[in-house]
């Protein structure tokens, strides 16, 4: 395992380019795992750390252009540094366009590699240190009651207790304490953060 705990993928069918890349990272104390095509590199057990890909636009078996559109396709979310040979304008402006850290064109300068690879581990220990609070977020919301979840989402939609408790059929201090109830179970301390939290619930979701 790397010294940061991440792993960087290199996927290119040119045993030097992917060995010269693979010692490059290693000799900064990257975790690398190479391939020479899509296929090895998606029959291979993933490991499951903060990650980055290296990625060439011409394989042998699937184009990096279209593993970077058939990776959105499936939610996921693993940064994508894109090297080439054969690389033009319009090619590299559709590869950032879909989200792309870096478009390199062969020969490339090591730093410029480090650098997009860094910034790629960078984003996508982000992503999951997000997924990680989101995934805390559910578990405290499915910790509460449903008529506590009714509340809820009467809360921050903007009623007022007395509307609430009209709404429910329900007394105004028995709203009071399923109110008091779902700010201590969610962990909220203001009404602001509340509703941002139920925001966060009905967020899109992404996977690497």
């Amino acid at each position: 395992m790397s010294r940061d705990g991440s792993v960087v993928f290199v996927i290119d069918d040119d045993f030097y380019v992917r060995e010269s890349i693979e010692d490059l990272l290693r000799s900064v104390g990257h975790e690398v795992r190479a391939y020479d095509s899509v296929g090895s590199f998606l029959h291979d057990a993933r490991v499951d750390l903060p990650a980055c890909l290296v990625l060439d636009v011409r394989l042998p078996d699937t184009s990096g252009l279209e593993f970077q559109r058939w990776q959105a396709s499936t939610g996921s979310s693993l940064p994508i540094v894109f090297i080439t040979g054969h690389g033009d304008i319009p090619m590299s402006v559709a590869a950032m366009k879909a989200g792309a850290i870096e478009f390199l064109t062969k020969p490339f300068r090591d730093q410029d590699l480090l650098d997009a690879v860094h910034a790629g581990i960078a984003l996508d220990r982000r992503r999951r240190a997000d997924e990680a609070d989101l995934a805390a977020v559910r578990d405290r919301y499915a910790s509460l009651t449903p008529r506590e979840q009714e509340t809820m989402a009467l809360v921050v939609s903007g009623l007022m207790n007395k509307q609430i408790a009209a709404s429910l059929g329900l007394s105004e201090m028995t709203v009071k304490v399923h109110r008091a109830q779902v700010m201590r179970k969610m962990n909220a301390t203001s009404l602001p953060e509340l509703v941002r939290l139920a925001d966060s619930l009905s967020a899109p979701t992404t996977k690497a």
